[in-house]
């Protein structure tokens, strides 16, 4: 990768990106954005979450939606992150989800690493491909389109 083209994000400057906040925020730091082309960020999972109390207590199981919602908040910070300007005061909004495909398990203590790609922008829509991985196995995979507004 050209390292010029490299952008990396902690926390706060997440949350400088990103609409959401806790318990809802399920990016912890960005380790490597190529802009407009690609990013690589985790999510720590903890047994501090909130889900865990309800999915499920006597084994506990983060959400597939909240591993889809994680790869689409990367997806968001590569999209707000590669062109601040054009994206300055609009929210994204999910457009939908395809071919979701769900390998293993997410539990507590597992460092869950999204792995998303640009496919294809029209317009204001960001069509994307993301994976989550841990302990270097493929957790889920899916498209995912996005619009902002």
């Amino acid at each position: 990768m050209d390292e010029e083209k490299q952008v990396y994000y902690e926390i706060g400057e997440i949350l400088a990106l990103l609409p959401h906040r806790y318990p809802f925020v399920l990016v912890d730091r960005v380790t490597e954005m190529v802009s407009e082309e690609s990013i690589i960020a985790f999510k720590n999972v903890t047994i501090n979450e909130p889900f865990f109390q309800g999915h499920f207590p006597t084994e506990p199981i983060m959400p597939g939606v909240l591993i889809i919602e994680g790869l689409a908040q990367a997806a968001a910070i590569l999209a707000y992150g590669s062109d601040k300007d054009k994206f300055a005061g609009k929210l994204v909004y999910f457009a939908g989800v395809d071919k979701v495909r769900f390998r293993r398990k997410v539990v507590p203590g597992d460092r869950l690493v999204y792995k998303v790609e640009v496919v294809k922008i029209k317009r204001m829509i960001y069509k994307f491909s993301g994976r989550a991985y841990v302990d270097g196995q493929l957790a889920c995979e899916a498209e995912l389109m996005a619009t902002f507004a």
